[in-house]
């Protein structure tokens, strides 16, 4: 899927730099230095937490100063808080390790802990490093030339599998001895690791290519073969002979990686048994889970048209599979992580048959016991890329209950609920207006809720399974904004011509006069199920402040494919990429002109990846906009990936009209307004090719226009000068053309 690029939110999710200035209450200026250096990027941080296998808490407070880091553990029940390990001086244990060049200046997060929190693995330069949190020291893991990728620790804690030249090894953490589990790893064929593809389409970014099993004694594992896929290139600008960079890519209607499952028996030196699903052919591998006993493993498979999924149970000494469930959509059918397996014989599974996305329990053959969920409102991902669902937050076996998050009270808002597994008695817990992001411990006994709404920065609070309040984590800490007198947005909807209410916010300028005409701009985003507005906390609230600070009136909505409310308005899309967004935005605009405050000859638009490439609609297909900022947009979706295009528009080959339909590029030549296109020249996900197939034809038409290209960046654009340089360049923009 292309990126929902609010850069923001995925620079807050991600950075680990605290707010230690003191010198931000004599700041009475917002600027962009700010807002993209350590304490911009930070203010909002709160601590990042990992629930261990016995129900207590880990924690990592980013908002302490650097020495004074720790990873402390809470038990809930006692409300004690202990220290797990002091970092500093499990830093200077791993400095001991590595030559002085090498060496960290900080520890961070790892990227995972064992379930009993006792061990943490860390890879730095390329390598694996084991962190023993009881004694403090690391133990260095691998000392090769090839760089380890995709570490995960075994269920008991045992062994640790990783990823090498596309081949899976595992470590014994006691011995530390070194065992090969495949050996037909090479340039093409991918073992535990994921081709492009999969890593961004079908696994949402997450590097998921193994499973361990509940024993800890076997692997199942994708492996993917890109021998059939063709090769896109970058050229670097250095060094002095540019280097060629190649990806494989399989753009619409080209074939995609060849996926099949093995099972591997680790110490065992027999080759992997392979998954057999002969009942039908499929196209795609898009998940795959254990089951709770060991000796059998789940697969689902999606057809090359994505409307029909498939639900497999494989034997582990067989690779028999058996079709359990089928999942049919007459668009296409999304993607989610909701299928979770009950010990009473059970398992409970989304779906959006009846448009709204819900829960329905099966017994283990595939027969349907009952909706456990319903109405018309849908369950909502709390976390995590849109574009993969998930919203079961815990599971209470003993109590016979289903704890979830979902848009039941308001569209703008994600809340927490539970529901017995017959479909009875629900009940909402949180309470507050705004969402809600919740992680459970594995007992569905307590839950972590970090909280925001769009008035207030995230808290992050720990409760009973019962909804009631043990402690404060982290407070919200709007006194670190109160020097920039910071204006905050409207909640609003805005009808089309056909009546559908469309999510909005608005944020104006400080003393703002309704009798007064304001230059407006647009940020739209407009994909499938991807909305912009939302009652809580956007990073983005920093960026729109500096535009209403110019006297700019700053306005989102979400067009009634984005709003995420049920399959049927996203399925609206099929066949018309591009028109239905356009159809609603344009009613949005017409709406703001008919209000006294908007200056109507004044209004812009803008937005990043399908964002862009609303905007180029919008300034193609209508004539209501006199400046538009397209950052990595898609231009034309034959130059887009197969998963994420074919299913609007299905294979090229089949509606090549739909293509030429969809294409802004056919009707460059329209193009109304003044437009700044944006792009990194190393985009590996909306290749440049894009930007550069409409400059080509904006050359071709005689249309004037702005092009910003930053050398060698990928789709975000995202290292601290160029992030700078880009909002620099927008902010320009806006006030030279409105």
């Amino acid at each position: 899927m292309i990126i929902r690029k609010i850069l923001f939110v995925i620079v807050l999710a991600t950075v680990l730099v605290p707010f230690t200035g003191t010198a931000q209450t004599t700041v009475n200026k917002l600027t962009l230095e700010w807002i993209f250096g350590d304490e911009g990027r930070s203010v909002a941080a709160v601590p990042s937490t990992f629930w261990l296998s016995d129900g207590k808490l880990m924690i990592y407070d980013t908002r302490t100063p650097q020495t004074d880091r720790s990873f402390e553990i809470l038990d809930p029940a006692s409300g004690s808080r202990r220290t797990a390990v002091k970092l500093s001086v499990a830093l200077d244990n791993l400095n001991t390790l590595l030559p002085q060049s090498e060496a960290p200046k900080s520890l961070g997060w790892p990227i995972e802990f064992d379930s009993s929190g006792r061990k943490a693995i860390y890879i730095f330069n390329g390598h694996l490093f084991l962190l023993n949190l009881e004694r403090g020291k690391f133990t260095r893991l691998t000392k090769t030339e090839t760089e380890e990728q995709s570490p995960g620790f075994s269920p008991d804690g045992k062994r640790l599998a990783f990823v090498r030249a596309n081949d899976l090894y595992v470590i014994d953490l006691d011995t530390l001895a070194e065992t090969r589990v495949t050996r037909d790893g090479s340039d093409t064929i991918l073992n535990g690791r994921l081709s492009w593809l999969y890593w961004e389409e079908i696994f949402g970014r997450r590097d998921i290519g193994y499973w361990w099993s509940p024993d800890s004694k076997a692997l199942a594992y994708l492996q993917t073969d890109e021998s059939n896929i063709p090769i896109s290139t970058f050229v670097d600008f250095q060094p002095l002979t540019p280097r060629v960079i190649t990806q494989h890519y399989p753009k619409a209607g080209m074939p995609n990686p060849r996926a099949r499952v093995g099972i591997a028996e680790i110490g065992d030196n027999s080759p992997p048994t392979w998954v057999q699903v002969n009942d039908k052919p499929y196209d795609t591998i898009i998940r795959v889970k254990w089951l709770p006993d060991s000796r059998r493993v789940s697969l689902q498979t999606m057809t090359r048209d994505q409307r029909e999924l498939g639900l497999y149970f494989a034997d582990r000494e067989t690779g028999e599979a058996k079709r359990i469930l089928t999942e049919t959509d007459p668009a296409w059918v999304n993607i989610h992580d909701d299928l979770y397996f009950l010990s009473e014989g059970h398992f409970l599974w989304a779906s959006e048959r009846d448009d709204y996305y819900h829960i329905y329990r099966y017994t283990m053959d595939g027969r349907l016991v009952n909706q456990v969920t319903r109405g018309k409102w849908a369950l909502a991902s709390s976390g995590g890329v849109f574009w993969v669902r998930q919203s079961v937050a815990g599971i209470d076996e003993k109590q016979g209950l289903v704890y979830f998050t979902a848009m039941e009270h308001s569209p703008l808002e994600r809340h927490l609920y539970r529901i017995k597994m017959d479909g009875s008695g629900m009940t909402r817990l949180s309470q507050e207006a705004g969402v809600h992001r919740i992680s459970m411990s594995p007992n569905a006994r307590v839950y972590v809720d970090n909280f925001s709404d769009d008035h207030t920065m995230p808290a992050l609070t720990l409760y009973t399974d019962e909804g009631s309040r043990l402690s404060r984590l982290a407070e919200p800490r709007m006194n670190l904004l109160a020097a920039f007198d910071m204006q905050y947005p409207e909640m609003l909807t805005i009808p089309t011509s056909d009546d559908f209410p469309m999510p909005a916010q608005v944020l104006k300028p400080k003393g703002f006069r309704a009798d007064h005409r304001y230059p407006v701009i647009m940020r739209v985003y407009g994909g499938p199920s991807a909305p912009e507005v939302s009652n809580s906390w956007q990073f983005d609230l920093f960026y729109n402040q500096l535009l209403a600070n110019e006297g700019f009136i700053v306005i989102k909505v979400d067009n009634r494919t984005a709003t995420a409310l049920n399959k049927r308005l996203e399925d609206s899309v099929v066949g018309k990429l591009g028109e239905t967004e356009t159809a609603d935005l344009v009613d949005a605009v017409h709406w703001l002109k008919r209000q006294l405050w908007v200056d109507g000859d004044r209004i812009g638009v803008w937005g990043w990846s399908n964002g862009g490439y609303i905007t180029l609609n919008l300034m193609t297909r209508s004539n209501e906009f006199k400046a538009g900022i397209a950052v990595a947009p898609v231009t034309d979706w034959r130059f887009y990936d197969s998963k994420w295009a074919e299913a609007f528009l299905q294979n090229p080959a089949e509606n090549a009209a739909g293509y030429d339909r969809a294409s802004v590029v056919k009707i460059a030549d329209k193009l109304h307004g003044r437009l700044l296109m944006i792009y990194g020249s190393y985009d590996d996900n909306v290749h440049p090719q894009n930007e550069e197939a409409f400059a080509d034809a904006l050359v071709k038409s005689g249309k004037l226009f702005d092009l910003m290209v930053y050398p060698m960046r990928k789709h975000g654009i995202d290292d601290r000068a160029a992030t700078i340089h880009i909002y620099k360049t927008m902010l320009d923009f806006w006030k030279r053309t409105l």
